[in-house]
This record gives structure tokens, C-alpha cells and sequence, in this order.
């Protein structure tokens, strides 16, 4: 019986064998046709470049903020429940840069009043507000039954982030404690060129 049972299986084989190698070159075709149309895309830069503008800068740099906030961004969530409706957590990383700027300072802007040198310094702005794009990600995101989601849902949360970052670091003072660092450096700086005593003016 077990000599038997043993030529069937053999039998069984060999004749599932062609039916084997039909699917396998089923597949490797299948393969190359997907590879064939899902292909990674090649991109090539135009060698031409065309410089609109060159500007001499003399900003200081005086502090960083790096922030990270998340984005709540919904749309449809009134038609028919959640059939259409699209939401998604959007985790936004980005860094702000603040100082002044010494393009602004001019022959009035520094005095010296009895042995003592007067600073009107500028007051401190935001140079660079930006969103990195790298370590920025959607965590989470809920479609309803019947769609597949907005497609521009994710770019409105990266546009809003933007705004968000840059607001979360003036509502921490980022200006402030820019304007502290600049007169902290400043003081160091015209001390060294033999101003001991520097008044910053308003």
C-alpha cells in the first residue's frame, strides 16, 4: 500500500510539473509587465539656469528655533457622514531663524555721548521660516467609504503648517531673545574695540 501511495505522489508530480513551469514564466512575465509600468522615474535637470537676482546681505544671525507641531486637516466630514470625509494628523518639522539685520544700522544709529557709545541696533525679524520637507510625515490619515481622499488635503496641512511653525516660535518670544543675543554679542564685540561702556538705544 505504501509503495502505492508513493507512485501516485511520484505520478502527481511529474504531472503537475508543466503545470509548474507554465506558472512560472506566468509570473516572471507578470513581473517585468509590472516593473515594466510602475518604472522609477528619471529626472533630469535642465542645464540651463537663469539668475534672477543677486542681493548683498548683512544679516546676523542670532538664534534657531527648531519646532515641531501637528496638523489636523479634515474635509467632507458634512457630506452624507463618513462616506466622502478625509482626514489625516499631519506632524510638521520645521526651523526658524531670527536676527538683525546691519543693513539697516546707519551714521546716525551710533554715537558717543560723554565716553559712552550709543547703539540704535535694528530690531530683530525672522530671516528663514521653513518647513523640512524630510523630516515632515502624515501619521495618520481616515477616508470614508466611498473615496479614496483629497488629493490636496496634504498640501493645504504642509501650507498651514508653515504659518504654524513660524507662529509657535513668536509666541515663544523667538524675537526677544533674538534682540538679547544681538546686544549680548554686540556688547562683547565694541568692547573689544575699545568701548567699554555701550548704551543700546531704542
Amino acid at each position: 500500500m505504501a509503495a502505492i501511495v508513493s507512485t501516485l505522489r511520484g505520478l502527481g508530480q511529474q504531472a503537475l510539473a508543466p503545470v509548474q513551469g507554465i506558472q512560472d514564466v506566468s509570473d516572471a512575465i507578470s513581473t517585468q509587465v509590472s516593473e515594466a509600468l510602475n518604472a522609477t522615474p528619471t529626472i533630469i535637470p535642465d542645464p540651463i539656469t537663469i539668475v534672477h537676482d543677486i542681493r548683498a546681505l548683512a544679516r546676523f544671525e542670532t538664534l534657531q528655533y527648531t519646532v515641531e507641531r501637528v496638523i489636523t486637516a479634515e474635509s467632507g466630514l458634512n457630506l452624507l457622514g463618513n462616506l466622502f470625509s478625509d482626514k489625516l494628523l499631519f506632524v510638521a518639522h520645521g526651523v526658524v531663524i531670527a536676527g538683525v539685520d546691519l543693513q539697516k544700522v546707519g551714521g546716525d544709529d551710533l554715537w558717543v555721548e560723554n565716553g559712552i557709545l550709543h547703539f540704535r541696533m535694528p530690531e530683530a525679524e525672522i530671516f528663514i521660516s521653513t518647513l523640512d520637507n524630510e523630516k515632515s510625515y502624515v501619521y495618520d490619515r481616515d477616508t470614508g467609504l466611498l473615496t479614496k481622499g483629497d488629493v490636496n488635503l496634504e498640501s493645504e496641512a504642509r501650507r498651514v503648517a508653515q504659518d504654524a511653525i513660524q507662529e509657535a516660535a513668536l509666541e515663544d518670544g523667538i524675537l526677544e531673545t533674538a534682540d538679547r543675543n544681538a546686544e549680548q554679542y554686540f556688547s562683547i564685540l565694541l568692547r573689544e574695540l575699545g568701548y567699554p561702556d555701550v548704551i543700546f538705544e531704542d
